[in-house]
This record gives C-alpha cells, structure tokens and sequence, in this order.
C-alpha cells in the first residue's frame, strides 16, 4: 500500500546554539505530491524546535501530543518524550502512527519514535527521513572542516548535501533556529 512520506530533516545544537532544516519534499510511493511542505515547527512559545519525516497526517498528531506533553511537564523536553514514547508504544491507535519526530530545547536534542525510543545522541546531532543518514553525515563532516560554521549553516549546507544523493529529498529547504 502506497503512502504519503514526508522527509529529511536535520537538526544539531553546535556552539550553544539549536538548529533544524527540513526539505519540502512529500512522496506517495515514488510521486511527488509537494516539494515545500513545512517539517520544522515551534513550540512551548518559541522555546522548542520539532522537525518530523514520515507519514505526515501521523506525525501532525505527534506533535499535537508532544506538545500536550510538553505543556503538562511544564517544558521540561526529556520527560515529555518519554512519556509521549511510553504512550505510542502501549496506546493500540498510536502505534500504527508512521512517523519520527526530532525534538530540541537547546539543551538537549532527541530522536523519538513509536518503537519507544527517545535517543539523545552524544554528539548533539540527528538525522532522519529518507536523507537522514547522508544529512547527518554531511553535519559531522561539515563541524570537523570548519568548527566556526554557524548551526544554521551547517544543518542548511547537511540538507544541501542529502538532497544531492537522495531522490527522497529535495533542495526546498527551511532552516529555523531557537532564539
């Protein structure tokens, strides 16, 4: 059965600074429906940056619950996640939900998936969608080559350099920051 995917987004904290880009690429099956759909979004007024690849209708409703989360644990982003994590795993209707969501505070960066994982990696960055893993690559190399680059260009220069490999990821790509 074919399905509408939504991908790749990276997000990284580098220099005490929280960045995501997305591209607007929406597939079903191997069409492209949309090339500048928005993946990144704020949160808890301004202070949380989300960005999501999967089936998009799916990771709509994630963000509502996490955002729900976020509020009820008053913005502490770890917790949220955890148990937004614990409530897609044991809820039956959540877990047919096909989505990732990467999750920032500026403090710390998650992964979040309906498997129950909520991953905080140790270098700071996360890649995911279809074009994660060439756009997290591209963000190692690009903080090794020149360590002074900003967060924001490094995850727009990451997300250039997914869309050049992967036929799932497009160059319409939106970069937001936390202030």
């Amino acid at each position: 059965m074919k399905t509408t995917k939504a991908t790749t987004i990276v997000g990284l904290i580098h220099k005490g600074k929280a960045a995501f880009a997305g591209d607007g690429q929406v597939t079903y099956g191997e069409t492209v429906l949309k090339s500048t759909a928005k993946k990144i979004r704020t949160m808890y007024d301004g202070k949380i940056l989300t960005g999501f690849a999967g089936t998009a209708a799916d990771a709509l409703a994630l963000y509502e619950l996490l955002e729900k989360k976020i509020e009820a644990f008053e913005g502490n982003l770890p917790k949220a996640a955890v148990e937004l994590a614990k409530e897609w795993r044991t809820d039956r209707s959540l877990q047919k939900l096909e989505a990732v969501i990467g999750v920032t505070d500026g403090k710390h960066i998650l992964l979040v998936s309906g498997t129950g994982d909520v991953i905080e990696p140790d270098d700071g960055i996360i890649g995911i969608g279809s074009g994660g893993e060439f756009a997290l690559a591209a963000a190692r190399a690009l903080i090794i080559a020149n360590p002074k680059m900003t967060a924001e260009k490094i995850a727009k220069t990451a997300l250039e350099v997914a869309a050049g490999i992967c036929i799932y990821t497009n160059n319409n790509i939106t970069v937001e920051s936390l202030k």
